[in-house]
C-alpha cells in the first residue's frame, strides 16, 4: 500500500517553488526566505526519507495488522464514529510520538534532523528522517483500538499533508478560533524556534489543544530564531542524518558509569552527569 503522502509530492514540489518565486518578487527583510543549498539539503532528505519508507511501511503493515487481529472488537470503516476517533486518537498519538522525540536523546537523534535548517519555508517539510523505525510504537494502540490498518495509514497521510502548510512564514496570525483549535504556521514556528521561551513546545500535529491541555503551549511572540541551539552548519545529507547518533555514541564512549551512559542515550537532549547531580 502506497502511502497518500506520496501522490501530493509533486504538489510539494509545485508549492515548494511558487513559495520560493515570491521571495524573489515580494521580498520581506523579516523573513529569511530560501538558500539554495538549504533547500536542495532539505529534498534530498525528503527523497531518502521516501526510499527508506517504503520498505519500512511493509513493516508497518504487517504490525497493525497483526494487532488490528488481535483486537476484542473490529470498528467498521463504514460508521462517521469510527473515522471521529480515527481523527483524535491519531493526532494524540502523533502528539506523543512528537514530545517524547524531543525529550529522550536516543528518540530527537532521529528527529533533530527536520529541525536542523536555520530556515523555515516550506522545504523545511521535507528535511525528514532516514530512521523512522523510532515511531511505530506509538500507533500500535490505534490498531488495538479495532481500527483497520488501512485507515490509520491513510490519517497518518492526512496529517502529514495538513502540516506540510504549516512550515511558511509567509502567513501569519489565522482567525483566532482557529489558532484556538488547530495547528497554524504561527504554532509551528514556534515549534522550530531555538529561543529558550520556545524550546519543546507546540508538539501538535493538526489540533493545537493537546498543548494546551498538557502544558506545552507557547504562542508566537518574540521574533523566532530557527535551527538547533547547537547548530551544525552543514548541508551534508550523511551528517544531517546520523550527526546525533555520533554525538550520542561520543558521549556515551567518554562516560566512565553505567548510569551515565544510560542518561546520554535515554534522557533529554543536552543531559550531562553534572546537570543531573545539580
Amino acid at each position: 500500500m502506497i502511502p497518500a503522502v506520496v501522490y501530493a509530492i509533486p504538489a510539494f514540489v509545485l508549492l515548494v517553488a511558487v513559495e520560493a518565486l515570491s521571495y524573489r518578487f515580494l521580498p520581506d527583510d523579516d523573513e529569511r526566505g530560501y538558500e539554495a543549498r538549504d533547500t536542495v539539503t532539505s529534498m534530498s532528505m525528503g527523497a531518502g526519507s521516501q526510499v527508506i519508507a517504503l520498505p519500512w511501511k511493509a513493516v508497518t503493515i504487517v504490525a497493525f495488522a497483526a494487532l488490528y487481529s488481535l483486537a476484542p472488537w473490529q470498528l467498521s470503516p463504514a460508521s462517521v464514529w469510527t473515522w471521529v476517533l480515527l481523527f483524535f486518537a491519531e493526532d494524540l498519538a502523533y502528539y506523543a510520538f512528537h514530545r517524547s522525540h524531543h525529550r529522550v536523546r536516543v528518540l530527537w537523534a532521529s528527529h533533530v534532523v527536520h529541525h536542523s535548517s536555520v530556515r523555515f519555508n516550506l522545504s523545511t517539510a521535507l528535511r525528514q528522517s532516514w530512521t523512522p523505525m523510532t515511531t511505530l510504537p506509538f500507533w500500535l494502540p490505534l490498531a488495538l483500538l479495532g481500527i483497520p490498518p488501512w485507515m490509520i495509514l491513510l490519517q497518518q497521510s492526512v496529517s502529514l499533508i495538513y502540516q506540510f502548510f504549516l512550515h511558511t512564514e509567509r502567513v501569519d496570525r489565522l482567525w483566532r478560533p482557529i489558532e484556538l483549535v488547530l495547528n497554524t504556521p504561527s504554532h509551528h514556528r514556534v515549534h522550530h524556534g531555538s529561543n529558550n521561551t520556545y524550546l519543546d513546545r507546540n508538539y501538535g500535529g493538526i489540533l493545537i489543544v493537546w498543548d494546551r491541555i498538557f502544558g506545552t503551549f507557547q504562542a508566537e511572540g518574540e521574533r523566532v530564531v530557527y535551527g538547533l541551539t547547537k547548530n551544525i552548519d552543514t548541508y551534508n545529507p550523511l551528517r544531517v542524518a546520523f550527526h546525533e547518533y555520533a554525538a550520542t555514541w561520543r558521549d556515551v564512549r567518554s562516560a566512565t558509569r553505567w548510569r551515565d551512559r544510560a542518561g546520554y542515550v535515554f534522557g533529554p537532549p543536552g543531559w550531562t552527569p553534572n546537570a543531573s547531580n545539580s
